[in-house]
């Protein structure tokens, strides 16, 4: 994993619990666990279809050419 060791785990992992301490840990796996969970929901979701009216060609000419004086 990562080219990482048992030993290097291990150092990780003691420093991120003296940053963090003992009582957020498990908040933080939580959050994670939930943020995976609803980008893997958001990857197997259909893209949505967009329904919106398009302006037409001549309409959006306009809007740019009176900007433009």
């Amino acid at each position: 994993m990562f080219g990482l060791g048992m030993q290097e785990l291990i150092i990780v992992l003691v420093i991120i619990l003296i940053l963090f301490g003992a009582k957020r840990l498990p908040e933080l796996a939580g959050g994670i666990g939930k943020a995976i969970k609803s980008f893997k929901k958001g990857m197997s979701e259909p893209e949505e279809i967009d329904v919106t009216p398009k302006k037409p060609a001549s309409e959006s000419k306009e809007g740019i050419e009176g900007k433009k004086e």
